[in-house]
């Protein structure tokens, strides 16, 4: 559209140019600024959802940057990322490592190495206060601040000054409740109890922010109760599925007797030590192989269990594999399993179905609500039930075909990045509006 219909279009009844019209049919890009503590966009969800989300805004014509710790996000080459410097005493390659004292002259480096040397987790308010650091001296470059759950008294002092809000895609007080639940004695429930301190901090700054996205339906429900905060501040906007990564993968056949999880092998909130249960079950009546994409922690107690249930040969570790081999894994598995206790939203449901695989899910969270009618639902934390729609699949082909095909068209009618991202500008809009 030329500059002639745009401003023809701004003229009011009486004739005049309406420059409040003008700005509400063709509102000028954004410049935002995304702040993520930890983006690794091959493992976990805030990952992923950096990385496309920023992607998506770029391509609606916004002006995106990212503020981000350790390790590197792996945006595309076109968004600035600003690294934010730490110790990043959770690298793998050098956990837990001893700083030099050098290091430690720095007081945000020394109040980070403690909380590390006394069991905590740090990272969110060691990285909040440096992005405030930031942003208090670049101020004029960003219309609007958009945190990725790291809900830091930083992020309090920036809303003082720049419109502000945050994504919290669960609340992680049910990470906390499931861990401790599973801990072993006293001083175990204690390591986690100091871990999960820091979610004091989240509930107190969530509260003051005005906004907050959230994923689903679920998630909202659950963090206004956990973090007391009012539900008119929640707005639902589901992620969405990088369809040009995810996709069917056409002469590729499926093997029928091999499923996939992607879920974390290390983490009890994912469920896996119950898949791994349903596999010993299924596998006294059917010769099933699960493929689990990535690779457990050294002395995982998931090894132990499959060692325990006697299913070593049914079970392959992928360890760290390519974006391609991840979608011809999906391409050759019969069906994908998510066998999750709680999510808030569910990523690996909308990519498998991006991928035309039929789907196993339990109703965890918002797991549901990804999968609608396109998949099989069993209760979470049921293995039993699990093996039984493993076993009814691999008995219905008919079944699995259909299933594959209606979880490709629900992801490609529900949730794609360029929805999520219209949305998310929205809400922007709502936030520096009020802000004024």
């Amino acid at each position: 559209m030329g500059l002639l219909e745009l401003f023809t279009e701004s003229i009011d009844k009486e004739g005049e140019f309406s420059l409040e019209a003008f700005s509400m049919e063709h509102p000028r890009p954004l410049n935002i600024c995304l702040l993520s503590y930890r983006s690794n966009p091959h493992c976990g969800g805030q990952g992923v959802y950096i990385k496309n989300l920023s992607r998506a805004l770029k391509d609606l014509g916004h002006r995106v940057e990212v503020l981000a710790g350790p390790p590197d996000p792996c945006l595309d080459r076109d968004i600035p990322v600003i690294k934010v410097p730490c110790l990043d005493l959770y690298n793998p390659e050098d956990p837990f490592r001893i700083p030099s004292l050098k290091e430690l002259t720095d007081p945000m480096n020394f109040m980070e190495w403690a909380g590390v040397s006394t069991t905590g987790f740090p990272e969110p308010f060691i990285f909040g206060l440096k992005a405030y650091v930031f942003l208090k001296n670049n101020r004029h470059r960003y219309d609007v601040i958009h945190d990725n759950q790291s809900l830091s008294y930083g992020l309090w002092a920036i809303h003082k000054f720049l419109p502000t809000l945050a994504t919290i895609h669960h609340p992680i007080t049910v990470d906390r409740e499931i861990d401790i639940r599973q801990s072993r004695g006293f001083l175990d429930k204690f390591k986690w109890l100091r871990w999960y301190s820091f979610i004091a901090m989240q509930k107190q700054v969530s509260r003051s922010l005005d906004r907050i996205i959230t994923v689903s339906e679920c998630a909202k429900k659950d963090i206004a109760t956990d973090f007391r905060i009012p539900l008119d501040r929640l707005c639902v906007v589901p992620n969405g599925i990088n369809t040009t990564l995810f996709h069917p993968v056409p002469g590729v056949k499926r093997e029928k007797n091999r499923f996939i999880v992607t879920n974390s092998a290390d983490m009890p909130l994912k469920g896996l030590k119950y898949l791994l249960m349903a596999m010993a079950d299924l596998s006294k009546t059917r010769n099933a192989h699960l493929v689990v994409i990535g690779a457990p922690k050294k002395d995982s107690g998931i090894v132990k269990i499959i060692q325990n249930l006697g299913i070593g040969d049914r079970i392959t570790f992928t360890g760290r594999i390519s974006d391609e081999e991840f979608i011809l894994q999906y391409a050759r598995a019969y069906a994908a399993v998510i066998p999750s206790v709680y999510e808030g939203f569910g990523l690996p449901v909308g990519e498998a179905m991006a991928c035309g695989v039929p789907v196993i899910s339990t109703t965890g969270g918002a797991l549901p609500e990804v999968a609608g009618d396109a998949g099989i639902l069993v209760p979470p934390g049921d293995a039993k039930a699990l093996a039984r729609a493993m076993e009814k699949l691999m008995d219905d082909p008919g079944l699995a075909e259909k299933l594959g095909k209606a979880g490709y068209e629900r992801v490609q009618a529900h949730f794609t990045w360029k929805k999520a991202a219209e949305k998310t500008v929205d809400v922007y809009r709502e936030v520096i509006s009020d802000h004024r």
